[in-house]
């Protein structure tokens, strides 16, 4: 941590709220939002706030994220969305530390991304956060479906477990296992009320335990404000794309104080409706199959009864559907589209839906010599999907029957996962010269996977396939870490977590293609230590070097044990935990009286025992049996020549590699990992200025992705889809008229084809590629009304 933290918490009754973004809408949607309220039962404390500024017209370091907005101020501020004058490193605060603290005093890469610069770019979901985040890859079936998050190249395309972790608040997200879906179904959280979003780059297993190797994506959402009076925000935004049709996003807020200083409650609501833009064929054509509709709401509740102790209650739901995937059709021999531009052809339908909800309680009281930090959380994870597997099924099905009886084949999918978490935590006060944090983690997680494949003809109708995989798993943890300032300028952390899990998973199958009815259990614990050390010295008041050392892991888990018939031994019923260890050297600074300010990082990651989807004589099994390397460089700056212009950029090289061979998957040593570009770029440029006496702004993004792997080039399970460089160019432009906030926003201007992702898991069996390209030309307005 940096040798000047802000102080360990804020003062009574403050509370750092956007005055810039609201998400959610009316009446008819109160269920979402009454249901979950009654729901909380537990109580809690908000332990962290949103970025705040020094100076009443500050902008956001752009060097924090490229074109980073201005950070949300109080709604008690009122200042206009485009007011930005000055960007700094030292208006950013960021949690990563589990500490408020400036961006540039935390000895890590990390970027934070207001919320109101997300909403002025016409961004709504976690496609459009990440898009212009270079060195972060996103692999969807889009339409809020299947995400899977990976950075600094840690990834092997398909994960066993997460390999970024994910949090709400101060509330870890999603399942740890891969049979609870947690690499595949990362958090799509529309902009509900959110703050900000923190991106931590690099390994942060001693903070945020299992599953963040790669990095950390948390979203922060804002608090209730005890001060003035009812106030809040109401918009709604109107955007057309390219090959699809008409979107439109009603959304709202209020704050209701209830004592100055003591209490208040928010609520907020948002209604989105995307129109898609890929077409069907097929037995049931449609156009725009991937249009989805996501609703949610957020109530929560802040209590100070003493100037000690602080209370929050939060509850949060959100619901995806969708009428199927965004994904193309594509020969993967000629790399060209089957059927035309952005279509499909499917012979069943693939609906999509998924539903969380988020229940938190957070109970925060000041010793003096200490913070205490209580964090209750219960969710729930329902996702359930169709697919078409007609061109696969159908052919092997009439083969075995031997006639031509069915012509289509489904497979339904329905995925649950309930969580419990608790988390207590010490964390003595800042400006200190030994500054500590201790903890300790629970969680509870109990899932559900049925898997069901049919396939029907005119008068025929055969389950090929039904399968339940009940898994169970529950972490113990401890976990601190000490920062010692050896003097003003010099400090060193080190960190240390220790964590316990135990794992059940029972396979129950049935149908003709699963070799008859079997039931087989396994179970598994593991024990895993994680570490972190950093030197962090101050070379002036504005800027410092660090070096960081700190590891990551995975859990390992059970898996069915079969018999090898090629050695007549079961097959071991367990894989192991994988882990890394991370180095990374970098340089914060602002200049020239902070109009600039640049981040630069430099890391080299070494992962070993690789959890991969493997074959071994014959067998399909997950294994340990890999090593890799990922290096790389970073770079985020901004510049503000005068206080008009605003320029930010972000860069990320990133060489990752296999060091191993994986024979039973045709991988090799020197393979690049896939879905990671060797090189990729933002760059932002804004324009401010006066309409009248109105305030107003112009501005632009060019974002470039270079050549990626969809798998490993050799791979016989999963064959590898080139997906080609791409560049992107966006445009904004908005006003403030006092009495509402109008922007206009157009994404992909030159509607370029850019690939984002592919899966192939079909190739081998005949069936084409699949691929993902980024959204086609959109041109959008919104109107945000405050009050």
């Amino acid at each position: 941590m940096g040798a000047n933290n802000n102080r360990n918490r804020p003062r009574r009754g403050r509370h750092h709220n956007g005055d810039d973004i609201v998400r959610p809408v009316g009446g008819r949607y109160a269920s979402l939002i009454v249901g979950p309220a009654i729901g909380l039962t537990v109580l809690c404390a908000h332990a962290q706030t949103a970025p705040s500024n020094t100076a009443p017209d500050a902008a956001p370091v752009a060097a924090s994220a490229p074109g980073a907005a201005e950070p949300d101020k109080p709604k008690t501020a009122r200042k206009s969305k485009v007011a930005s004058d000055t960007t700094t490193l030292n208006t950013v605060e960021i949690t990563a530390n589990r500490r408020r603290e400036p961006a540039r005093e935390v000895p890590m890469q990390v970027n934070a991304l207001s919320a109101q610069e997300l909403q002025r770019k016409g961004d709504q979901s976690v496609r459009d956060y990440l898009k212009e985040q270079p060195g972060v890859s996103l692999v969807s079936g889009g339409n809020g479906a299947g995400n899977n998050i990976s950075m600094r190249g840690v990834t092997t395309g398909s994960d066993i477990g997460p390999t970024v972790g994910v949090y709400v608040d101060e509330v870890p997200f999603g399942s740890s296992t891969n049979y609870g879906g947690g690499a595949s179904h990362a958090l799509d959280m529309a902009l509900l009320d959110l703050n900000h979003v923190e991106l931590l780059r690099g390994p942060q297993g001693t903070l945020y335990g299992a599953g963040a190797m790669g990095g950390l994506l948390k979203y922060v959402t804002n608090e209730p404000d005890t001060e003035g009076g009812l106030s809040g925000r109401a918009g709604v935004m109107f955007s057309g794309t390219e090959h699809g049709g008409f979107n439109h996003t009603e959304d709202a807020v209020v704050n209701v104080p209830i004592k100055q200083d003591v209490a208040a409650f928010r609520v907020s609501a948002f209604n989105q409706q995307d129109a898609g833009y890929v077409n069907r064929i097929g037995s049931d054509p449609e156009k725009g199959v991937d249009g989805t509709t996501t609703r949610g709401g957020r109530a929560s509740l802040t209590v100070t009864p003493t100037r000690d102790l602080t209370i929050r209650l939060t509850a949060t739901t959100q619901q995806i559907k969708s009428d199927g995937s965004s994904l193309v059709d594509y020969n993967f021999t000629t790399r060209q589209p089957i059927f035309g531009d952005l279509t499909q052809s499917r012979q069943a339908n693939e609906p999509y839906s998924q539903l969380i909800e988020l229940y938190s309680a957070n109970i925060e009281y000041d010793f003096g010599w200490a913070r205490l930090n209580s964090i209750s959380a219960y969710q729930t994870v329902r996702n359930s999907n169709l697919s078409d597997g007609t061109s696969t099924f159908v052919p092997l099905a009439n083969s075995v029957v031997g006639a031509p009886m069915f012509t289509s084949g489904i497979e339904q999918f329905a995925l649950s996962t309930d969580k419990f978490t608790q988390e207590l935590r010490l964390t003595s006060p800042a400006n200190r010269k030994l500054e500590w944090i201790a903890g300790l983690f629970f969680t509870d997680e109990r899932s559900t996977n049925d898997q069901i494949l049919n396939v029907t003809g005119p008068e025929a109708f055969l389950n090929l396939v039904s399968a339940q995989l009940p898994s169970t798993y529950r972490e113990y943890a401890g976990y601190g870490d000490l920062t010692y300032h050896f003097t003003s300028r010099l400090s060193a952390t080190a960190g240390l977590r220790i964590a316990h899990n135990d794992q059940t998973f029972t396979e129950n199958v049935s149908g003709p293609f699963s070799g008859g009815a079997t039931s087989k259990s396994a179970q598994s614990a593991d024990t895993s230590k994680t570490y972190l050390f950093t030197l962090d010295y101050l070379l002036t008041q504005n800027s410092s070097v660090y070096g960081r050392v700190a590891s990551g892991y995975r859990p390992g888990g059970p898996q069915p044990s079969v018999l090898d018939v090629t050695t007549g031994k079961m097959s071991s019923a367990t894989f192991q935990p994988d882990t890394l260890t991370s180095y990374e050297l970098g340089y914060k600074a602002d200049f020239l009286e902070k109009r600039a300010s640049i981040s630069l990082s430099a890391f080299d990651i070494e992962w070993k025992d690789i959890q991969l989807f493997n074959v071994v004589d014959g067998l399909n099994l997950i294994t340990n049996g890999a090593k890799a390397r990922s290096k790389g460089l970073e770079f985020f700056g901004s510049l503000v020549p005068t206080p008009q212009w605003h320029l930010g950029m972000g860069l990320a090289y990133t060489d990752a590699r296999l060091t191993q061979d994986v024979t039973g998957i045709g991988a090799r040593s020197g393979d690049r990992l896939p879905n990671t570009p060797a090189l990729s770029v933002a760059a932002n440029l804004d324009y401010l200025f006066n309409v009248g006496s109105y305030r107003a702004y112009l501005g632009a993004t060019e974002s470039y992705v270079g050549r990626r792997t969809s798998g490993f080039p050799n791979s016989q399970s999963t064959p590898n889809f080139e997906l080609p460089a791409y560049v992107a160019t966006d445009l904004r432009a908005g006003i403030d008229l006092r009495k509402a906030n109008v922007s206009l926003f157009v994404h992909n201007l030159f509607n370029r084809r850019g690939m984002q992702s592919a899966s192939n898991s079909f190739v081998q069996l005949g069936g084409p590629s699949q691929i993902l390209f980024i959204q086609p030309l959109t041109i959008g307005m919104q109107v945000d009304v405050p009050f």
